[in-house]
């Protein structure tokens, strides 16, 4: 790859590919600001909430799993421009919407492009990279993660902030920045997507998607090299670490960090700035992982991260079980929230989707990256459905117990299936497979 692509050249198109994730971050957490003005506005009850809140992921899921036949047939390239516009339309629709229903339906259209943009970009990256640096390429994209996450929590302070001046715009700005400021915060996505959509007309096509597509002579050739043994596999290991994964408690405590901090007994101010500390360590770490992934090892991270999640997920338990009888400080709480969050950013969020871009044939693996990405999906929702389940009827100690548990057959997954990729051809890896 390297004779294809110069070397700055590929630290050029891996951020272009990698600002799909910075839309995927701000899609996500955007939400979270939005949520009680929009319940009031439209008078929602507690299932249509819920709703608001879920149909984003509900086109995550939709997204996902056409994204692999997408980018296979279409090439990563022009599938990242889909996912762009899927989010113009997104947020240019939410601003501008007339009632909840078009604003549900314009939510989905977002969530189809986040599901698209999770597959195609990681893949692209993992295609353009040279072996010796394609971990920390990839980590770029979940780097752009994070700083979504950051970006809409900051657009979000800071339109809600505007809210309280008067209103002296004209009345579509004014709708947006005060008395319905979730449109504000809904609608400038589209300042960061638009710059992501510019830049896709700059970057070439992946030349590794341009070498199957010649080779290619019948699409569902794909369809019947996932079911040769050592394909399937790979793409059963893959679905079974990325639906895993979600079940050790990432997203929960992103999610509802807020509400679990409350439970806790942190007053409001005190649970909101223990939510940014939580985003900042997460993007902060991120940027350590990025650093060290190609040195330290895939399967080295996993191993120690969530070997160390399982510690703090363990702490966090025993201080809702027991915390007043052992006399321990809401500081106790605070700390291993935060040591959770460097685990998990420095181990599986910063792992998976480079594992999941570069462990599949090139022949297959938009489309097997696109099941194992409806795995992590689905996985995704559930978790976001369950979770104030599990807290009322599991309690709190039990609910991260469970997280904890569900550690342990992640690790042992890794230990027994997943190769290790670092360093390594993708051409390499699609011979340890065929063994």
């Amino acid at each position: 790859m390297s004779n294809t692509l110069t070397q700055g050249r590929v630290l050029f198109v891996a951020c272009v590919a990698a600002l799909g994730g910075i839309l995927f971050g701000y899609d996500t957490a955007v939400i979270s600001g939005t949520t009680r003005i929009v319940a009031d506005q439209f008078s929602l009850t507690e299932m249509s909430k819920g709703w608001y809140v879920g149909c984003a992921l509900i086109g995550s899921i939709l997204g996902v799993a056409v994204a692999g036949m997408l980018s296979d047939f279409l090439g990563r390239k022009k599938t990242m421009l889909i996912s762009a516009l899927m989010f113009s339309i997104s947020a240019i629709g939410c601003a501008v919407c007339s009632n909840f229903t078009e604003l549900v339906i314009y939510r989905i259209i977002g969530g189809f492009g986040i599901g698209v943009v999770s597959i195609v970009s990681p893949v692209y990256i993992s295609e353009v990279s040279p072996a010796e640096r394609r971990g920390t390429m990839v980590s770029l994209y979940q780097l752009a993660v994070t700083v979504g996450f950051l970006l809409a929590y900051l657009m979000n302070y800071l339109v809600l902030k505007g809210a309280e001046l008067d209103a002296t715009d004209p009345e579509l700005c004014s709708r947006m920045f005060n008395n319905e400021y979730w449109r504000g915060m809904l609608g400038l996505e589209t300042i960061p997507d638009l710059l992501f959509l510019a830049l896709i007309f700059f970057i070439p096509e992946s030349p590794r998607w341009l070498t199957v597509r010649g080779e290619r002579k019948d699409s569902s050739e794909e369809w019947k090299a996932l079911r040769e043994p050592g394909i399937l596999k790979a793409v059963l290991v893959g679905s079974a670490i990325a639906i895993l994964g979600q079940f050790m408690g990432v997203n929960a405590v992103l999610y509802y960090g807020p509400e679990i901090f409350q439970d806790a007994g942190l007053s409001s101010e005190g649970s909101m700035f223990s939510t940014i500390l939580v985003g900042a360590v997460n993007m902060l770490t991120t940027v350590i992982a990025l650093l060290i992934i190609d040195k330290v090892g895939r399967k080295q991270l996993v191993w120690w991260g969530v070997s160390s999640m399982i510690v703090c997920l363990l702490a966090i338990g025993t201080y809702f079980a027991w915390g007043p009888q052992l006399g321990l400080p809401t500081g106790f709480l605070v700390t291993f929230f935060l040591l959770y969050v460097f685990s998990t950013a420095i181990s599986i969020s910063a792992v998976v989707f480079v594992l999941l871009s570069e462990m599949y044939p090139n022949r297959v693996r938009g489309l097997a990256m696109s099941i194992a990405g409806l795995a992590l999906w689905v996985g995704t929702y559930l978790i976001g459905q369950l979770t104030p389940w599990m807290l009322e009827n599991l309690t709190p100690q039990g609910t991260f117990f469970l997280f904890a548990a569900m550690c342990v057959p992640y690790l042992y997954i890794m230990w027994r299936h997943v190769p290790d990729t670092t360093g390594k051809t993708l051409e390499e890896i699609e011979e340890y497979w065929k063994k």
